[in-house]
């Protein structure tokens, strides 16, 4: 396959960016709030997780003395 030029490779670009579909605003805010929600309940899930593994290995080392 030959290297297209500059000019056009520049051309292909601009083509190429006409065909984006940017979200709106509403969208954006939408996603975002998702993701907070998503991002806070995960974050607790995992700090459930961690807290219950921490609560077995501090006994089973309590055990051990």
């Amino acid at each position: 396959m030959a290297r297209p030029s500059i000019g056009e490779f520049v051309n292909q670009v601009k083509t190429e960016t006409g065909k984006i579909v940017w979200p709106s605003g509403r969208e954006t805010g939408q996603t975002t709030i998702l993701v907070l929600i998503m991002m806070t309940m995960l974050s607790l899930f995992f700090l459930g997780v961690d807290s219950f593994f921490n609560m077995i290995v501090s006994w089973l080392t309590s055990l051990a003395r």
